[in-house]
């Protein structure tokens, strides 16, 4: 028989191919995934397992037969006593006898005959069983095969919960730098209480003080409570419908699917077939800048693509992506090799733990050559199936549109293995992939839907920023009335610009949004506060003890926030031990006059990528000697940031040889000390000369030469092949037979050596 893979058998019983692999490992074979080839032997087991499931079917539909004929035969029957008296009925088990007066039953004669044709008609119908019935049950013993690790994982949760209710009640979950009256709340005690306890720890307080991590872990320590750090202010009331929720009111979600790869390998064009669209026309040296979000319907379901930039740059980027997505495809040049930024997508992923399609593109170019990628990509730990591995790998090309059915099967056939599901029913929750300042629409931010429905009007908390949903757009630009789990959705509404990663969340009631929003700015400036602390004498001593660090300050604004985080991730890269980058702001939108003032005050320059300066700003930046500099690929910022840092860097001393001496006599004279009667064996001497004094290989002193002369008259050089009397500075023990090595210094200038 042809070998076929388990999705394929899996359609054929009309089951799911997460079932016939579980039903597969319950029958003691190996197999890794869906994509596994079935041998032989694994068909037969599993035909004999369906086989056993119709059997225990029919004999369960038998016995129900039984017991409802037994129920029906289960009647009062009449029994004769004699002639000529009444027949009393038999007690029936649970049933009261026929009272007495009640007109009895006689015993017809044929009866006898009837029921026995009814007993045989009966076993003939028996005989007959509904196939559509044994079918449905099969498929309700595998659906509770399917589904038994899920209960059972649930169960052991919930027992995990009440053993962990009492540790749980004694452990208070607070941000860093809450007032003494807010730990008052937490721990429920007044605010009293807490001063006083702060005052016997010699901690000088007051209520409305906030408190650090440190003295909060002290303090709820007092009153027998452990601190948990909470990572955002008012996760409680986000987290209310965090609790396990029903099986029956999880749905299937279309899987988020990102693109990675290195530039110029296709993804932005495989995603353009997919599309039918052209997203790369829009973007300078065709290389995506952003991060793109889309929503793609196909026949057998729903896809929502994040196409993330290949440049190196843009590795925050891709690391982001992979905290949102559920599957990546890594698209590879079937005509190239496997590129740095490909590893770093891979590294990326695996962190992630995020399966990995492989989608060797460019198949329609004579010189592809998908074995030796194969064979790279075996070294860094993904072994395609063909090969006997586990990860799928599909040749495609983004051109003609060959295999991109293909890979679109196998990431829904990865989707179904894992069973992604979301509550729609509940407020929304999810993650800002991008955000851009629109000139017409203000704040525009989009944001990836994981869990719950987002409506027009839906009060909401994204980062230190909140808001109400004023409208819902689609990548198209078009108005959505609401947006389920798996969907992104660009939102207006928002009270600032959030940031790219930021937590996105639904809220009762827009005041508790803001009160949140206030709350988490408050803590923001506060920890900034901490942070920014004044210059002391014991720091510029340790400044100077350390050696002086030269530093590039630098102000980054971009259009989009991704734009601007990858970019000034890019840019810390540069820096070394010697030089080192100080992004002193980073903002979206156009230059402005603050900015250029900032710059000023701070002997810092400005790059602006994909924006420019008002005129304003324009003049400003000329009047007060700013450098302002202007990008639309970032290839060109990385280069003048590296060359401006290899100028800051203090360069390299390089020593060469231009003379060996020989000290052949030693003379002795008042008022001047000893000279040396030498003889230039190579190159020449000069007076100020830098030397070395060498006896017997190994370096006695080094200095200048004090006086050269030759004869009795001084000179400013002697040549090779001459003899010649010299001192040496500062050196008077100089003997016969010693080298004085002759030798200058030039500077060299560096180049960066990035961390």
């Amino acid at each position: 028989m042809a070998s076929k893979r388990i999705y394929e058998v899996a359609k054929q019983y009309n089951i799911s191919s997460n079932a016939l692999v579980q039903m597969l490992r319950d029958l003691n074979h190996t197999v890794k995934s869906h994509m596994s080839v079935m041998d032989e032997k694994m068909v037969l087991d599993v035909n004999m397992r369906f086989e056993q499931e119709k059997l225990a079917a029919r004999e369960e539909q038998d016995r129900k037969k039984k017991m409802a004929a037994s129920d029906t035969s289960a009647k009062p029957k009449t029994v004769k006593e004699g002639p000529g008296k009444q027949a009393r009925p038999k007690a029936v088990a649970g049933k009261p006898a026929r009272k007495e007066g009640a007109p009895a039953t006689q015993a017809v004669k044929g009866d006898g005959d009837v029921r026995g044709r009814r007993r045989r008609s009966k076993k003939k119908k028996k005989a007959k069983v509904d196939q559509k019935e044994v079918e449905a049950s099969v498929r309700r013993t595998i659906a509770q095969m399917d589904s038994t690790r899920t209960r059972r994982r649930r169960r052991r949760g919930d027992r995990e919960d009440d053993e962990a209710g009492d540790e749980a009640a004694s452990v208070i979950r607070v941000p860093e730098f809450i007032s003494a009256g807010e730990l008052a709340e937490h721990l429920s005690v007044s605010p009293t209480e807490i001063v006083s306890k702060c005052l016997q720890l010699g901690l000088m307080i007051t209520i409305n003080q906030r408190l650090d991590m440190d003295t909060l872990m002290t303090v709820a320590s007092e009153f027998g409570f452990d601190v948990e750090e909470q990572s955002e202010y008012g996760l409680e009331y986000i987290e209310e419908d965090e609790e396990e929720e029903d099986e029956g009111v999880l749905v299937s979600r279309p899987p988020v699917v990102t693109i990675m790869g290195h530039v110029d390998h296709g993804k932005t064009s495989l995603l353009d077939y997919i599309r039918k669209s052209n997203v790369i026309a829009g973007e300078a040296g065709g290389i995506t800048q952003h991060i793109g979000a889309y929503e793609v319907d196909l026949e057998s379901g729903q896809i929502t693509f994040l196409d993330t930039p290949g440049h190196e740059a843009f590795s925050a980027m891709r690391a982001r992506g992979t905290q949102v997505t559920d599957i990546v495809i890594l698209v590879v040049a079937a005509d190239e090799e496997v590129m740095p930024q490909t590893i770093e997508a891979i590294d990326h992923a695996k962190a992630a733990e995020v399966p990995i399609i492989i989608a060797l593109n460019k198949m329609d170019l004579e010189t592809a050559r998908p074995d030796r990628i194969k064979e790279q990509l075996s070294q860094r730990g993904l072994l395609v199936e063909d090969w006997g591995g586990d990860v799928i790998a599909c040749e495609v090309s983004a051109l003609t549109g060959a295999g991109v059915d293909h890979i679109l099967e196998m990431v829904l056939l990865q989707s179904e293995m894992l069973d992604l599901k979301a509550n729609p029913d509940r407020r929304a929750q999810g993650v800002v992939v991008e955000a851009e300042l629109d000139r017409g629409r203000g704040t525009l931010a989009t944001v990836l839907i994981q869990q719950g429905t987002l409506r027009v009007g839906d009060a909401f908390v994204a980062g230190q920023f909140s808001g109400r949903v004023r409208a819902l757009l689609n990548e198209r630009g078009a108005r959505i009335a609401d947006a389920g789990p798996s969907v992104p959705v660009q939102i207006m509404g928002f009270s600032g610009m959030p940031q790219v990663g930021d937590s996105f969340a639904v809220v009762e009631s827009e005041p508790l949004a803001r009160e949140i929003g206030n709350r988490r700015r408050q803590m923001r400036r506060e920890h900034e506060f901490r942070q920014a602390k004044p210059i002391t004498l014991e720091d510029i001593y340790d400044q100077i003890k350390e050696g002086e660090i030269q530093e590039l300050p630098v102000i980054v604004k971009g259009d989009v926030g991704g734009s601007v985080e990858a970019l000034s991730d890019s840019l810390l890269r540069l820096e070394n031990d010697e030089v080192k980058i100080r992004i002193i702001h980073t903002g979206i939108g156009a230059i402005n006059e603050s900015d250029v003032l900032l710059a000023t005050a701070s002997n810092a320059i400005i790059i602006g990528f994909h924006v420019r300066p008002n005129a304003q700003a324009r003049a400003l930046a000329e009047r007060e000697k700013v450098d302002v500099r202007l990008y639309d690929i970032i290839y060109r910022v990385i280069q003048d940031v590296t060359d401006a840092l290899e100028g800051m860097l203090k360069p390299d001393i390089e020593e060469q040889v231009v003379g060996v001496v020989e000290v052949r006599e030693i003379f002795r004279a008042p008022r001047v000390g000893t000279i040396a009667g030498c003889y230039v064996q190579s190159g020449n001497v000069t007076r100020n000369a830098n030397i070395r004094l060498i006896r017997d290989g190994i370096v006695v002193y080094e200095s200048t030469v004090g006086s050269l002369r030759r004869f009795k008259e001084d000179v400013r050089e002697v040549q090779s092949g001459f003899e010649c009397g010299l001192t040496v500075d500062g050196f008077q023990d100089i003997k016969q037979d010693d080298t004085i090595e002759v030798y200058e210094t030039r500077e060299v200038a560096r180049q960066l050596q990035t961390r």
